[in-house]
């Protein structure tokens, strides 16, 4: 079973940059293709960057130019970087391959505020 364990939210200021970690377990990192969701409250989750195996990357359109999405085989992790944060980015962010399996993982936390 993979598991997905990701890290590295938090409180930021408009403006500010994160880096979002997700270490997955598994023997299916280095051949499936990734991706970082987000989930904000009362909203349904939705895919904001994609990697394929390899290194194929694509975004949507209201994190394109701010976030990079990046994978590491070796040590099974994903990153996302996130820059220029907005309010409207704040959200529970998870990882998990494309298409999606169960189960997710906790996520984490991305608040944006002053």
């Amino acid at each position: 079973q993979v598991q997905f364990v990701e890290s590295g939210g938090g409180l930021v200021q408009p403006g500010g940059s994160l880096r979002l970690s997700c270490a997955a377990s598994g023997s299916i990192f280095s051949i499936a293709a990734m991706g970082w969701y987000r989930q904000a409250p009362g909203t349904q989750r939705e895919l904001v960057a994609g990697i394929s195996r390899y290194g194929i990357t694509n975004y949507a359109d209201s994190v394109k130019g701010r976030f990079t999405i990046s994978r590491d085989n070796a040590k099974s992790t994903v990153y996302l970087q996130m820059n220029s944060l907005k309010p409207e980015d704040t959200a529970v962010y998870y990882c998990n391959s494309r298409p999606s399996m169960n189960p997710w993982g906790q996520g984490t936390l991305v608040t944006v505020s002053s």
